[in-house]
């Protein structure tokens, strides 16, 4: 495969920077200085060879001790603030997308493979071709480009199972200049993380307010900001991760943790700034505020400091241009042309939606003397083509889906078709058999996964505790999913791996909780808080994520969820725990298996003592599992599935996917 599996060591730094940039007043610290409080140092690192920097310099040290007031070379030699030549003007053209989730291609049997990272490529190819003497083109990624395809499966879950880290590897071949670091960046764990940036990484990774980790170190695995350098024009970025939806607290990684990004930015802005012509904020911290509902919310979720937040604090500090280019919330944002509400004191903010749906586009118009006024002249976003090859020419939309001369073939061919080669056995392998009589298809399932009983829920939960008589410590009691974790259904008919994995595309693994009777009914107290009641579903779309942490549970576990004149006052009755009323075991411990995302607490959708969102009005708190004693078995929950389901051959009713009313609702 021509694309590097080896990462070249781009945090080591080079001899011979001669660029040390020290704010106000002027002080020169020597060469390999270690940064001390207020300082960052300025380490060059080689530039990604497809990308379009030509250099690139990573601003290194603890942006959460406090402001930055100097900026360090490794020798010493000072310069000043940069600033544009007197009457000189540039035009800085920023291509982006975010929220990947390893959708570089997206294969289908019957439309054809979408190409959606190669018309990328494309577009910025085009777009450099294209480029006046004085514009310059970069490439960059707001984050979240892993979990959510069948291309995770070459990150494994070890360094022994690591074949590749197929979002990292084609963001290299691709040409991204820098990237940030997004919650799911860390799902499968910071050590397989750290594999994929040190081998397929290209580029600089970048978070100003992720720290602590056993695994994943600043300034060597990744840095709080970094300064391009393009055809003579510096660039700074700096980059945050959200603080809300990342996983922390897990038994591989336990200290490390997601600091504020505003405080983060707060310190950093004004000394990146300074050595910069222009600002970039790569934000994966969502569009909104606290609680919002956008892109791929269907109802209000919590964003907590989100874009607006960081714009707010940004935006009176600054001085020179600075626009924001956004993630984690699935927003589109201008999609026809710079909306003035994106417009947030001063700085400009865009996202372009995710899983490869559009190219986010934004020119700016830098002149010396100018400050902030006049640098902004077009943002926009590019359609990426999705293929339907059931489509013939001269039929109606035949010019509005993806053909061959829309992406970049040579690309493809040697950058994903040997990622897709490695995955081939495993994508097409039959796993089992779709019965006609299962009420699991992806119709049926996206109705019904947030207002009750959903029948491959029950499949999931009930195949799970069957499937635990294998597991270390026996059989479990009960087991547990979220109804967000159910991505849509399957139809009638052979079931592949592939399909499957489109069931529940997140990175969990099985945890094993012991808990009283007690507990679970306060558990389906809170659960049924949750339900998307009767009057909200008509102006809910269903598709998309209501996360208020609805769950569903396995069959020995029978309840009615009462919904009351309000979530505050829905309750749950008629509980029965392995037959018995709940009343009876109260005091009886049980072991229950949940998902990784739900022992840490569901992170917004508030199993942690935090309000439910997704709508749920009157700030009732979500009951916290995260006391709990939990043990982790190692064991993938998606693979687990898959092996019951390979034994057992056949999905139907009678192999449990089906309605069998242990969850009732009354409204």
């Amino acid at each position: 495969m021509p694309v590097s599996f080896t990462r070249r060591q781009m945090l080591a730094g080079t001899s011979g920077l001669a660029a040390a940039t020290v704010l106000s007043p002027l002080v020169v610290i020597r060469a390999n200085a270690t940064p001390g409080p207020g300082e960052l140092r300025m380490v060059a690192a080689p530039a990604n060879p497809a990308g379009g920097a030509q250099r690139i310099f990573l601003l290194q040290g603890n942006p959460l001790g406090g402001p930055i007031t100097t900026i360090m070379s490794e020798d010493g030699a000072p310069v000043p603030e940069k600033r544009l030549e007197e009457g000189e003007r540039r035009v800085l053209r920023l291509m982006h997308f975010n929220d990947m989730h390893n959708h570089m291609t997206d294969m289908h049997e019957s439309r054809g493979d979408t190409h959606r990272m190669a018309q990328m490529v494309k577009l910025v190819k085009e777009a450099k071709a294209a480029a006046r003497p004085n514009e310059t083109v970069l490439f960059l990624s707001g984050g979240d480009d892993h979990t959510g395809s069948i291309f995770d499966e070459l990150t494994g879950w070890s360094e022994e199972e690591f074949v590749v880290d197929a979002g990292y590897a084609a963001a290299s071949a691709a040409g991204v200049d820098v990237a940030v670091l997004g919650n799911h960046e860390f799902d499968r764990g910071t050590a397989q993380l750290k594999l994929g940036i040190d081998r397929n990484a290209e580029f600089p990774v970048l978070s100003a307010n992720v720290h602590g980790s056993a695994h994943l170190e600043r300034d060597r695995d990744y840095a709080p900001a970094a300064v391009i350098e393009a055809d003579g024009l510096r660039v700074g970025v700096i980059g945050l991760t959200t603080a809300v939806d990342t996983r922390v607290g897990m038994d591989s990684d336990p200290n490390m943790a997601v600091a504020s990004p505003v405080e983060a930015a707060s310190n950093l802005y004004k000394a990146v700034e300074a050595v910069s012509d222009v600002v970039v904020i790569l934000s994966h911290c969502g569009y909104g505020k606290d609680m919002h509902r956008s892109g791929k919310a269907g109802a209000m979720r919590e964003i907590g400091e989100g874009d607006f937040a960081i714009a707010e604090a940004i935006g009176p500090m600054a001085q020179k241009p600075v626009v924001l280019v956004g993630g984690h919330s699935h927003t589109e944002l201008n999609t026809d042309g710079l909306n003035p509400d994106n417009m947030v004191s001063g700085v400009l903010l865009t996202q372009a939606r995710a899983n490869g749906a559009f190219l986010g586009d934004i020119s700016m118009s830098l002149a010396a003397g100018q400050g902030r006024e006049q640098w902004f002249s077009n943002v926009a976003l590019h359609t990426i083509k999705r293929r339907d090859e059931r489509v013939s020419e001269g039929e109606d939309g035949y010019h509005d889906i993806e053909h061959d001369d829309d992406y970049d073939a040579a690309f493809e061919a040697e950058v994903m078709a040997p990622m897709i080669a490695a995955l081939d056995t495993k994508l097409a392998e039959i796993i089992g058999e779709v019965a006609g009589d299962a009420p699991i298809s992806t119709e049926e399932t996206l109705a019904t996964r947030y207002t009750g009983e959903t029948a491959i829920a029950n499949f999931m939960n009930d195949t799970l505790v069957k499937r635990s008589e294998t597991f270390p410590g026996g059989r479990v009691d009960f087991a547990l999913f979220n109804a967000t974790g159910l991505a849509k259904g399957v139809d009638t008919g052979p079931l592949s791996f592939r399909e499957w994995f489109d069931v529940m595309p997140y990175a969990d693994q099985v945890e094993i909780a012991t808990l009283t009777g007690a507990q679970i009914r306060d558990m389906l107290t809170s659960n049924a808080r949750r339900v998307l009641r009767p009057e909200e579903v008509e102006g809910t779309n269903l598709s998309a994520f209501v996360s208020r942490g609805l769950l569903h549970f396995s069959s020995e576990i029978r309840y009615t969820a009462v919904l009351g004149a309000s979530a505050a006052e829905a309750r749950a009755t008629d509980i029965t725990l392995n037959g018995r009323p709940v009343d009876e075991v109260l005091d009886k411990e049980f072991t229950m298996a949940f998902n990784t995302y739900i022992m840490l607490g569901g992170f917004s959708e508030a199993w942690n003592d935090k309000p439910i969102g997704g709508g749920v009005a009157g700030g009732v708190p979500g009951y916290d599992v995260r006391g709990l004693p939990f043990d982790n078995t190692g064991l993938v929950y998606r693979n687990e599935l898959i092996a019951a389901i390979r034994e057992m051959g056949t999905v139907s009713r009678a192999t449990g996917a089906d309605l069998d009313g242990r969850f009732q609702v009354i409204a």
